[in-house]
């Protein structure tokens, strides 16, 4: 029973908060149609006083909040508050005019300010009403419309280039999609928050102006009303005066506080702490500048007629507060109060931080220091731009999420020099020359350029370094000339290619089978986990990059995994199985547009004696396979295929399924661009031909 009793306060403010949030909606659109009521309907003097004592209590709430935020855009729905805050102390003027022509009175709170300033003095009263609408007329109004303005054009003028950074960090792999999306989102609201105050100030400065107008109103036609119902003018003044002055002060002590709290929220940095906390560790922790300031207050305490009591405590609060904080160094204070407030955020931050010390990228692109204009252009062009297209092509290809790039600067290369890193280590390297073009001999140039004599890093041709003014003249005689960022994305493309299957882990395996579970959730649950761990799978998948095959067809590659594991559990086996059911697929990556598959084959006997070689066969006639006689097999079926793609088609390497994992390893080191297919892979083509036959002396 006691418990219950403890917990019950609780569960009614929950209750009531639950309610609150669910009814806000209603709540909002009663509160506003409330406030059009009251521009229109007369109410009573208790109803006006209820109503004022609101808008004071809301007023100092928005000062308060507004010091304590962090940052201008944790209260995103101020301009929309100020909005409504400025139609309800305009509805209450209305209101209180109303009150004030009809009846000669206001309500007990609009009479006690008009008592309290004015007091014995009408004129004293009106002289302070004058100097507070002044206050807030020219001086809180006007700045904090100026600074909303100011910060909105800023803000405005940055957001390009924030959005330019957020698309920077993401594709050099800093953050994550989730992260840019999050960031995107903050800026677009900064935007939106900053533009908004810009147009809410210019309400407050208009209701600065209605009050000074209404003041005016209230004191004419109040008087001229008393006047004309027989009351003197003396007393009219009086009576209308002090309801004037009271009336005004309600409207404009709430509207100083609110343009106040605009004015605070603007010129807020984002900061990690409140304004209290950051104004005690920025200003009272320069122990130099408090000994200044006790000095100079000693020293004006001393002037012949100035009293000397409040100079002289003021400057003792100084000097004690500087023998407090004279040992520190400058901003040392600052120092601890954030020392003091270190959150457990804070706090993994930092553990963060350290963590970030042992992580390895996947994949990094390292430039000299003349290279970093080339990584972001604003027109769409840097090497960030394209690295992007890259995984989108490589998505789209080889069903492969290629992990994100982070590009840094690296002073110990080249100033024109860069390098690609997969884990950590160089698996590439080149130069470029900015400002100029690489004009490239592939084979059908027929005239000579001047230029600097190179190699293109990607696929390492004879090429030249030409100018600008070069550029026409090198097209026209036949090479291909290409800028440098394209030369830079284009052998990043090709170390991408060779570099998949090093770059597939065990969570690229996972994400893939997992993304195949949607379409094909039936395989999966047969094969994972208990027929094959992610590991097999993972080994299977890297065979199949190695030799270029696309994993877009996952769920093929999966059924066949599940319908041979329990045969064999060898990945090089799995691999010919599955590349033998992804025949059509290999076809058409290797046909022409007629669908012909162009192919170079082997010899019977050199067939022979590769499978005896293997142990895939037992042929008594077939002789002993040597190192050398397999370097010069590699040598005339480069020969060969060179003789067949000089027409430009391409053209496969085409042997007997039992030896085709053999030939491609051994055809892989010398002729990495080379397919070898078997004829259990090209049944589904259309036709094959054969281009040349590879044969071997004895």
């Amino acid at each position: 029973m006691q418990a219950n009793q403890s917990t019950a306060p609780n569960g009614g403010l929950d209750a009531a908060g639950g309610a609150l949030k669910r009814y806000a909606d209603w709540a909002m659109g009663i509160g506003v149609l409330g406030l059009l009521v009251t521009l229109i309907t007369p109410i009573s003097p208790l109803a006006l006083d209820l109503l004022l004592a609101t808008n004071i209590t809301i007023s100092i709430l928005l000062l308060m909040v507004t010091m304590n935020a962090r940052g201008a855009t944790e209260l995103s729905t101020f301009p929309t508050i100020l909005l409504f805050a400025t139609l309800f102390r305009l509805g209450l003027n209305v209101a209180s005019t109303r009150l004030i022509l009809s009846g000669g009175e206001a309500g007990h709170i609009i009479t006690a300010f008009g008592d309290y300033v004015t007091g014995d003095n009408l004129t004293v009263g009106l002289v302070v009403f004058l100097v507070l609408i002044i206050i807030q007329f020219v001086v809180i109004t006007k700045g904090s419309g100026r600074i909303s303005e100011v910060a909105a054009r800023f803000v405005l003028d940055a957001m390009p280039g924030k959005q330019m950074a957020i698309d920077a960090d993401l594709n050099s792999g800093l953050i994550d999609a989730s992260e840019a999306k999050e960031r995107r989102k903050k800026v677009a609201s900064e935007a939106e928050f900053f533009g908004a105050m810009d147009g809410a100030s210019k309400f407050v400065r208009g209701d600065a102006i209605a009050g000074l107008i209404i003041t005016a109103l209230n004191l004419i036609g109040g008087v001229a009303i008393a006047m004309t119902n027989g009351m003197g003018l003396a007393e009219a003044g009086e009576t209308y005066s002090k309801l004037t002055i009271g009336d005004g002060l309600v409207s404009q002590i709430p509207a100083l506080f609110i343009s106040t709290a605009a004015g605070v929220l603007v010129t807020k940095n984002s900061e990690a702490k409140s304004l209290g906390h950051n104004l005690i560790g920025q200003v009272a922790g320069r122990p130099k500048a408090t000994l200044i300031a006790a000095g100079m207050l000693f020293v004006i305490g001393c002037l012949p007629g100035m009293p000397r009591l409040p100079f002289f405590m003021l400057s003792t609060v100084l000097v004690l507060t500087w023998r407090n904080t004279k040992d520190l160094p400058e901003g040392a204070l600052e120092s601890e109060v954030e020392a003091a407030l270190v959150t457990e955020e804070e706090a993994q931050t930092e553990e963060d931080d350290v963590d970030e010390l042992l992580h390895v990228d996947r994949l990094s692109l390292e430039v000299g220091y003349r290279l970093i204009p080339l990584v972001s252009d604003p027109a769409g062009g840097g090497v960030l731009d394209h690295v992007s297209q890259l995984r989108r092509r490589f998505a789209l290809s080889e069903g492969v999420v290629l992990p994100p790039v982070r590009i840094k600067d690296n002073v110990r290369l080249g100033a024109s020099a860069y390098r690609l890193l997969v884990g950590g280590h160089e698996v590439a390297r080149g130069e470029v020359e900015p400002g100029q073009f690489l004009a490239m001999d592939s084979g059908t140039a027929n005239g000579k350029i001047h230029g600097v004599e190179t190699t293109d890093p990607a696929f390492g041709l004879p090429a030249w370094w030409i100018g600008e003014a070069q550029r026409e003249n090198a097209e026209l005689s036949g090479y291909t000339v290409i800028d440098p960022v394209s030369v830079i994305v284009t052998h990043l493309s090709e170390s991408f290619r060779t570099s998949l299957p090093e770059l597939l882990n065990r969570d690229d395996a996972k994400e893939l089978v997992e993304s195949a579970r949607k379409s094909a959730p039936s395989v999966v649950e047969e094969l994972i986990p208990d027929k094959m761990g992610y590991g097999e799978v993972q080994q299977v998948l890297r065979n199949l990059l190695r030799e270029d095959v696309s994993l877009r067809s996952m769920p093929t590659i999966l059924e066949v995994l599940a319908d041979n594991v329990s045969r064999t559990k060898d990945p090089e086996t799995l691999t010919e199985l599955v590349r033998q059911r992804l025949g059509r697929a290999l076809c058409e990556q290797y046909a022409d547009n007629g669908g012909v598959v162009h192919a170079v084959t082997l010899d019977p006997d050199v067939e022979a004696g590769l499978a005896s070689a293997v142990g895939g066969a037992h042929d008594a006639s077939a002789g002993v396979v040597s190192p050398a006689w397999l370097q010069q097999l590699v040598e005339e079926i480069g020969d060969q295929i060179s003789q067949a793609t000089k027409n430009g088609k391409d053209v496969v390497l085409l042997v007997r399924s039992n030896v085709r994992r053999f030939v491609g390893e051994l055809v892989r080191a010398s002729l990495p661009r080379v397919a070898v297919l078997s004829y259990s892979e090209v049944v589904a083509a259309r036709s094959v031909e054969t281009a040349a036959v590879v044969k071997m002396e004895a």
